[in-house]
């Protein structure tokens, strides 16, 4: 299919749904979908969003500012993943914990609206990562428009720029969760000590970037060709002083640079079809 034919079946999509609450990030993929969403059913298109340690204070101000731009209604509720039995420990299908109790509760205010349906931002792509939270979603009988209508990541950035939104260029992003090895605890504490280094991170102008937790290591990971703005020695040195005010003991850079889902790479077949 062209473009313009996927763009169109997934305005039929959505418009067969009739009403429907989007899980909400203000990520690429979920600022496209309540965009197309809100123009096809109004305000029978809801965007929730949730708050959680988990979820960067920086991320959950864009997300307020993107859904007063495309004017569709919000609603903000509270999902404190550390909480539940079976996330803080990290295990490789620690995201099918996450999304379970995600959907539980954007499903609860879709009834409270009267909403039939609840959407989420899964594209072409994701079929084929390591994705236990789509374990969650199929369970919950959560909708994948752009899936469904064989939108690829580059579809969604190349039509949200012809709409004039403004994250069709936005670095991907995963909840705070994602920088953690598995088997090493998640806690608010530790949650913390990331957000703020990425975001004093993103504050000297880099863009794409992870900052892996690793016990009293940072491992930080930028984009290939960001990593030549380490190479000064007060730049360096800046940073590492920085990141141990944190709380980190020692502060690494990665030669390799960024790369999505960085912290599968040990783990086995089998344990990525748990």
């Amino acid at each position: 299919m062209t473009l313009e034919e996927k763009y169109k079946k997934l305005k039929e999509i959505i418009k067969d749904l009739d009403s429907v609450a989007i899980a909400f990030s203000g990520g690429v993929d979920s600022t496209f979908l309540s965009k197309v969403a809100y123009d096809v059913l109004g305000e029978k298109a809801l965007a929730v969003t949730a708050r959680s340690s988990t979820y960067p204070e920086r991320e959950f101000k864009e997300a307020k500012e993107l859904a007063e731009k495309i004017g569709i209604k919000q609603v903000v509720i509270v999902s404190e993943e550390t909480d539940i039995d079976g996330f803080a420990q990290n295990p490789p299908n620690r995201c099918y914990y996450c999304k379970h109790e995600l959907f539980t509760k954007v499903e609860e205010v879709a009834k409270d609206h009267g909403i039939k349906y609840v959407l989420d931002g899964s594209n072409l792509d994701d079929i084929g990562d390591f994705r236990p939270g789509m374990k969650a979603a199929a369970e919950l009988e959560v909708v994948s428009p752009l899936k469904d209508a064989e939108f690829t990541k580059d579809d969604i950035r190349a039509v949200s720029k012809e709409l004039g939104l403004p994250t069709w260029n936005k670095p991907a992003f995963a909840c705070l969760s994602s920088r953690f090895p598995y088997g090493e605890e998640i806690n608010v504490g530790k949650l913390s000590m990331v957000e703020q280094a990425e975001d004093y991170l993103r504050d000297l102008g880099l863009k794409q970037l992870r900052v892996r937790h690793h016990g009293e290591i940072a491992r930080i990971e930028v984009a290939p060709e960001e990593r030549e703005k380490f190479f000064s020695l007060d730049k360096m040195d800046e940073i590492a002083n920085k990141l141990k005010e944190i709380g980190f003991t020692y502060v690494t850079l990665d030669l390799a640079g960024y790369r999505t889902g960085s912290m599968n790479e040990v783990l086995s077949k089998e344990e990525m079809e748990v």
